[in-house]
């Protein structure tokens, strides 16, 4: 673990420009992330944000910092447009099923919860849900109401976009001018209550037909979306606090909103540090289940999609979104994470020899240099790719070490195994298959992955014969080895 004192610039999107990063209280660290709607199976794109926060979450831990990190569960009041009409997702999925919307919601958190797992992900520190905040979402719909800046109309609850704008920035975020907005709009038509089309709900109406649906002062009805982000961050965080992130989608309403609601109600903008995590695409396309450019995580694992050539541990899958920056658009293929698998396996390998290397009395190598260069790239903007870039460069030595071409220190050797060890490990959330994987192909990786070492050991010792026999032995069994050099890795004949 390393000390706090480390210089950290984040991209803020509301500032649209890279800042130092300054936590409101010392060594204590306030993240707020949107969490999963649960009315289906997560996908891969949703994973990759919140893969994104797994790994800032880790790394503010790493350096010693006490983090609360709340990620929400959305399981109620999030209509199909994201804007204001519409049937709500989860009892629209009820329905179809024909089943009570709480079960909808308990099958798809448990299912988020298990993909996250096979991921490798830290549970935040708060896991608050909507409908666990019902009290806390009215309470500021009042305190909006109260101050003028929203309006009751017909038992709904509109926020004031124009009233506020008056004397607030609607639109700072998303780097949208209301003006514009207002020019672009259609007019509303008979049927809306709201006064103009850029107005939100805080509150909705709930018609006889909605299943979901709570007492309120305006009757009974369901909290708008982006009021319990606000409800949620806010409480369990303060009126103000460090971080608040998502996927690059939900800049604009959502979070939008969520900044209007809070300065509405608070009088100052509730967030310092705004990310966005950028999307992820499958083969050069948008994800899309209606078109069939899609695949969900356990198909990863199973390999049981048309677009992949074959099955891919979690850690693998992990280690390909990582190889991308998290404010980057990311493209899966098949292609791709073959690549990643292979440079997957020449981290492990790299890895797995450190304990094998001998020490001399002094270094030829600078591994305190290549450790700043480390912490620099995530101190840049948790930029992994560049810190993956540094930890192959690890490896190089390791492998450089061990044919005697370059020598080391045991205090330099305590230092590179260390740092290769704790950030692909505790920062990146990387697993040694080895050790982590439970399917049969897995299982089998994992043990010609030990006897990789094993032979690995055994030329390092100069012992030959023992080498010779593990190649012959696999090759026998139709595993072959490939030695590069980056290390060892097989294929299955």
């Amino acid at each position: 673990m390393q000390s706090t004192k480390q210089t950290i610039r984040i991209y803020n999107s509301l500032s649209g420009k890279k800042e130092e990063f300054k936590p409101l209280n010392e060594e204590h660290i306030g993240m707020y992330v949107c969490g999963p709607t649960v009315y289906s199976n997560v996908h891969l794109g949703n994973v990759r944000t919140f893969m994104s926060f797994d790994m800032i979450f880790r790394y503010f831990k790493h350096l010693g910092y006490k983090v609360r990190y709340v990620r929400n569960i959305t399981d109620a009041g999030h209509l199909e447009n994201d804007a204001d009409e519409g049937e709500d997702r989860i009892a629209k999925k009820a329905r179809l099923e024909q089943i009570e919307p709480m079960e909808v919601v308990q099958k798809y958190t448990v299912d988020f919860h298990n993909i996250l797992n096979k991921f490798n992900f830290l549970p935040p520190s708060i896991e608050p849900t909507a409908t666990g905040h019902i009290i806390e979402q009215i309470e500021i719909v009042k305190d909006i109401l109260d101050k003028g800046l929203a309006y009751e109309i017909n038992g709904s609850v509109y926020f004031d976009v124009v009233k506020f704008n008056e004397t607030n920035n609607y639109g700072k975020l998303s780097g949208r001018n209301i003006e514009d907005m207002i020019a672009n709009t259609r007019e509303l038509n008979a049927q809306s209550d709201k006064k103009n089309p850029q107005d939100f709900a805080l509150w909705k109406k709930a018609e006889p037909k909605h299943i979901m649906r709570w007492p309120s002062p305006w009757g009974d009805g369901f909290p708008g979306w982006h009021l319990e982000c606000t409800a949620m961050s806010t409480k369990y965080l303060g009126e103000q606090f460090d971080i608040h992130g998502g996927g690059m989608d939900l800049k604009f309403p959502h979070h939008e909103c969520e900044i209007a609601q809070a300065e509405a109600s608070y009088g100052h903008t509730p967030v310092r540090y705004w990310m966005h995590a950028n999307m992820l695409t499958l083969n050069g396309k948008k994800m899309a289940k209606s078109t069939g450019n899609n695949i969900l995580p356990t198909e990863i694992f199973t390999g049981d999609n048309e677009h992949l050539s074959k099955a891919f541990s979690p850690s693998v899958a992990r280690f390909f979104m990582l190889q991308a920056h998290y404010r980057s658009i990311l493209d899966f293929s098949n292609d791709a994470i073959l690549a990643a698998e292979k440079g997957y396996n020449r981290l492990m390998d790299g890895i797995g020899l450190i304990s094998f290397l001998k020490t001399s009395p002094t270094s030829s190598l600078d591994i305190t240099k290549w450790k700043q260069q480390c912490y620099d790239a995530m101190n840049d903007d948790f930029n992994t790719p560049i810190l993956i870039a540094h930890l192959f460069e690890g490896v190089k030595y390791i492998n450089l070490i061990k044919d005697g071409k370059e020598s080391i220190s045991e205090a330099d050797l305590e230092m590179l195994s260390t740092t290769m060890t704790e950030l692909t490990f505790d920062v990146l959330g990387l697993e040694n298959k080895s050790a982590s994987s439970s399917s049969g192909e897995d299982k089998l990786g994992g043990v010609v992955d030990l006897l990789i070492q094993l032979r690995a050991e055994a030329r390092l010792n100069k012992d030959f014969a023992t080498s010779d026999k593990i190649r012959n032995e696999l090759t026998e069994l139709g595993i072959e080895l490939k030695d590069g050099k980056d290390g060892t890795t097989f294929s299955i004949n």
